[in-house]
């Protein structure tokens, strides 16, 4: 009886250490498939994400075409506009100043494409004003009050 008793006592021993195993292993095993549900998740996300992006970047191809054609053609429209200005045209010498002005260089000459700078100018000199009469052939310009005096 001595040894039931034993028996008994060792079985309960050992079903109270596997149940506080296993209560152990729980949250354990929880956060392990919670984790695995999380990087899942994220690895569709950025599979997604990547498909989205390859799919605009493709898009924009067309687009990026047309705008490099376009540019290239306004280049050598710069250069046969420059090439004129050097042969003496007064008009295209109007232009080429105006363009300097803004920022936009380019080399004359059929040479290779020209150059262009798209750097905007922070600071800019007004130009000097010269004081000017109204006009009379002007029925709609207003005198300005400033230069009657």
């Amino acid at each position: 009886m001595e040894k039931e008793v034993q028996t008994e006592t060792e079985d309960e021993a050992v079903e109270e250490a596997a149940e506080e195993e296993s209560s152990l292993n729980l949250p354990l095993l929880i956060t392990l498939v919670s984790l695995l549900i999380w990087f899942g998740f994220q690895t569709l996300q950025l599979a997604r994400e990547r498909t989205n992006m390859t799919f605009l970047k493709a898009n924009q191809e067309t687009a990026i075409q047309e705008s490099q054609k376009v540019q290239a053609q306004f280049q050598s429209t710069l250069g046969k506009l420059a090439e004129l200005a050097n042969r003496g045209h007064a008009g295209a010498k109007l232009i080429v100043e105006q363009l300097q002005r803004q920022g936009l260089s380019f080399g004359p000459g059929p040479g290779p494409a020209p150059e262009m700078k798209s750097e905007l100018k922070t600071e800019t000199k007004p130009e000097p004003k010269a004081e000017t009469k109204p006009d009379s052939s002007k029925p709609d310009s207003k005198p300005d009050l400033k230069s009657i005096k």
